[in-house]
């Protein structure tokens, strides 16, 4: 009998995954929907993705980059 539950078990969790995949695929979509009418009036997408990366950052990770950002430029004279 555990077999058939273990087995049911896992039946509903892949297609709990498959559910959530078709769900994340949906919103990929909207989100590249998002940033085509962003392009559309006007907006660099390539900076908008930089700048949400950066917004997911927690403040001494953006501290630190900065400061390696500063850095390098420095040591290449575009300071």
């Amino acid at each position: 009998m555990s077999d058939s539950i273990s087995a049911e078990q896992l039946r509903l969790l892949i297609e709990r995954i498959e559910r959530l995949e078709e769900e994340k695929k949906g919103i990929a979509d909207d989100i590249k929907d998002v940033y085509g009418e962003a392009k559309a009036t006007g907006f660099d997408t390539k900076t908008m993705r930089a700048i949400i990366r950066l917004r997911k950052m927690e403040k001494h990770q953006l501290d630190e980059q900065d400061a390696l950002l500063d850095t390098y430029r420095a040591a290449l004279g575009m300071a």
